[in-house]
């Protein structure tokens, strides 16, 4: 067990591709903490299946390395910022943080929001300007803009006066100084060691920690996962969990006590004051509560983070397909899944309908964070089906609220006159144009969540696939009005069936398809875009009339364009407010909620 004062817990925060994750990998390398002849992958914390597919950070994960006769804790966090709860929950397990800059680009929207967060606990942080070695890399603007942030976010005379240092994740170095020689990470380690304080608290005293993130385990149940802020703990202890949601204590005792030890986690007999740990044994633990020794039952303030912003009603698949493909298909499966969900991520918010039992409510910080969850949940085995997402609106004096986003925008300058037309559109209001000698434009809008919603698809399309787009939470305000956002009408079939090539060669002229000749379609079933803004019913099961004439060229060549085909954040992004995500283990389908024609005519 390691002495507090060789200890030194710190996160690594910055916004999305600044380089945490790089940065980490030759942290790895460089402390010796794997074999000569060990295989390691790249971004080697990012262990998750849909965080390797994605290649972003999605949770908040914990390891450890050593630098001459200390212990340095390192959480690795998202830089998403629909995944921003992960960095919130787990800033109480530190003493300070490493906010890495990217050299060329500066401070952006999520580094306003981590920094924030960072500030606001008290910790002063570590400037890291990474990646000097681009082209383009100014570390002396980076770092001005850096210290206005600081400024800008109210930080005290001491957080101003941080402590900075210059690296290169991807080539493994750091300097104090830009003149210094390029070598290995050894001066950002003795940063870390001088600058991070030690842990507080006395391993004689009573223990105590607080639940910052869990686990499951097939043989041991759910881990807790935390700092121990006050004494020590070992297996076989007995302590009280207090729980922070009903305010219920129950007794439970300790059956494996884990630490981390790179990227692997290991089993220790003790740990003390200031060591992260997985403790086991605690059958109802969540995120929040309180473990703390019988002869001192203490409850830590509870973890308040920002509340979701946007929801959709997941049902059970009612489509004629169902069960093709999946495992898990009842509203009581559906339920105990996500309820499980809820108690282990409290940045989702899980809601029962009070009027409709077969209809729960998910509520996230955006499309990606409820698409990464219902991905897992296909994987899984499970089958249903979601409803297009809706922003989380306020009452607030008698006046209707909604979110707004701030959208940091970065294109070629021939194609911002486009965006700013689309955005203004979609009620944004323009708040920053600059573009600089390399002709690259940046732009800031205050817009809706609602007018983002299905237009990253657009704006794609609309930059060539050249620009930028990040959105993060700015505030409530009040309701703008009515949003005119792109129109677009889609090909529902008519009948069930299977496509065929003569009747998507014939249907083609008139949009694009999301099915291809083979695949199974259904009444009410979308089955790809109309050119117009109108909804339009094809039969895209029919078959060419054989003749008796068989004659040499009667026949035409069929000739099909490639269908579109949509991720789980693609489809929620894509669906109208009368449209389904049909989700099932093998495809994602997109459906009317009402499959016949004659009942979508009445409800109309």
């Amino acid at each position: 067990m390691f002495s507090p004062k060789k200890i030194r817990n710190i996160a690594i925060i910055a916004h999305i591709d600044h380089g945490k994750t790089t940065l980490l990998d030759n942290l790895f390398k460089q402390s010796n903490i794997f074999r000569d002849n060990q295989q390691i992958p790249e971004r080697v914390m990012d262990s998750y299946d849909q965080e390797k597919e994605r290649g972003i950070t999605i949770f908040s994960k914990p390891t450890s390395i050593f630098y001459h006769d200390y212990k340095i804790n390192i959480i690795d966090t998202p830089g998403h910022a629909d995944f921003s709860g992960e960095v919130e929950r787990v800033l109480g397990m530190v003493n300070c943080v490493l906010l890495l800059v990217d050299a060329q680009e500066g401070p952006m929207p999520q580094t306003r929001f981590v920094l924030m967060k960072s500030l606001r606990m008290g910790l002063k942080p570590i400037v890291v300007l990474n990646k000097i070695d681009r082209p383009h890399a100014n570390p002396d603007r980076a770092l001005n803009l850096t210290f206005d942030l600081f400024a800008e976010l109210g930080a005290t005379d001491e957080q101003l006066d941080f402590t900075y240092c210059y690296a290169s994740g991807f080539n493994g170095y750091a300097m104090k100084n830009l003149d210094d020689p390029r070598e290995n990470f050894g001066p950002l380690f003795d940063l870390i060691v001088e600058k991070v304080p030690e842990p507080q608290g006395a391993p004689e005293t009573p223990f105590l920690m607080q639940v910052a993130t869990c686990a499951y385990d097939d043989y041991v149940g759910r881990k807790a996962c935390g700092r121990v802020l006050e004494g020590t703990i070992r297996k076989g202890q007995t302590v009280i969990r207090c729980d922070n949601e009903g305010g219920k204590e129950t007794r439970g005792q300790i059956v494996r006590v884990e630490g981390y030890h790179g990227i692997s986690t290991v089993e220790l007999e003790e740990a003390g004051v200031g060591d992260i740990v997985m403790l086991s044994g605690i059958p109802d633990v969540t995120i929040g509560d309180t473990l703390c020794d019988p002869a001192q039952t203490r409850r830590m303030p509870k973890i308040t983070m920002d509340e979701p912003t946007v929801f959709v009603d997941t049902t059970i698949n009612s489509s004629p397909l169902v069960g093709a493909s999946g495992k898990y298909v009842t509203i009581s499966r559906l339920r105990e899944r996500l309820e499980k969900e809820g108690r282990a991520n409290i940045t989702l918010k899980i809601e029962n309908s009070e009027t409709d039992q077969d209809k729960i409510t998910v509520s996230g910080r955006g499309e990606l964070h409820l698409a990464v969850l219902f991905e897992a949940m296909r994987r899984e085995g499970y089958e249903f089906s979601i409803s297009n997402p809706q922003v989380i609106t306020k009452e607030i004096d008698g006046t209707k609220y909604e979110p707004i986003q701030k959208v940091h925008v970065e294109v070629p300058e021939e194609y911002s006159g486009r965006v700013i037309e689309d955005l203004s559109k979609r009620k944004g209001e323009l708040q920053l144009l600059h573009t600089n000698q390399y002709g690259v434009t940046s732009l800031e809008f205050l817009i809706p969540m609602r007018g983002l919603m299905g237009y990253r698809n657009d704006f794609l399309t609309a930059t060539r696939g050249l620009g930028i787009m990040t959105a993060l939470f700015d505030s409530y305000q009040p309701w703008k009005g009515a949003i005119t956002a792109h129109n677009r009408g889609v090909l529902i079939a008519n009948c069930a069936g299977k496509a065929n090539g003569y009747a998507c060669f014939n249907i083609q002229d008139r949009g694009g398809l999301f099915v291809k000749p083979g695949d199974h379609v259904y009444e009410g079933m979308v089955v790809g875009e109309n050119s117009r803004d109108n909804d339009l019913v094809v039969n895209i099961t029919k078959e060419k009339q054989l003749t008796n004439v068989r004659a040499s060229g009667t026949d035409e060549n069929v000739i099909l364009a490639p269908p579109r085909t949509f991720t789980l954040e693609q489809a929620i992004d894509y669906i109208g407010d009368d449209e389904l995500i049909e989700v099932t283990p093998a495809i994602i389908r997109l459906r009317k909620t009402f499959l016949k024609e004659t009942d979508r005519k009445r409800k109309k």
